[in-house]
């Protein structure tokens, strides 16, 4: 994912002020164990969660409360035209449990 320029202080700030209502929502898709991680030379974020269902993480788009964090995060990302953040899928190359 990408903020925009100049916005990663506001990215940690809105970060640090999750919404209840979308943690609720995410917990409910069986999100768990939720990171966030910067690369401070390009400014490129990374996320990584664990999901009991892939299909939960793609319905999470429909829901209202999702969209409206889109809406709200928008003006300092980097978004596709529905408003969700631009992100690249990234193929796993290792895994250790």
């Amino acid at each position: 994912m990408h903020p925009l320029p100049g916005n990663m202080l506001e990215y940690q700030k809105r970060h640090a002020e999750i919404w209840p209502e979308l943690v609720i929502l995410l917990k409910e898709a069986g999100i768990a164990g939720y990171c966030i991680f910067i690369d401070e030379e390009t400014n490129v974020l990374f996320g990584s969660y664990a999901i009991e269902s892939p299909k939960a993480a793609v319905a999470l788009a429909g829901r209202a409360v999702m969209q409206q964090w889109w809406k709200y995060m928008a003006d300092i990302m980097i978004t596709n035209s529905d408003l969700s953040q631009v992100s690249v899928p990234l193929k796993e190359l290792f895994y250790l449990s």
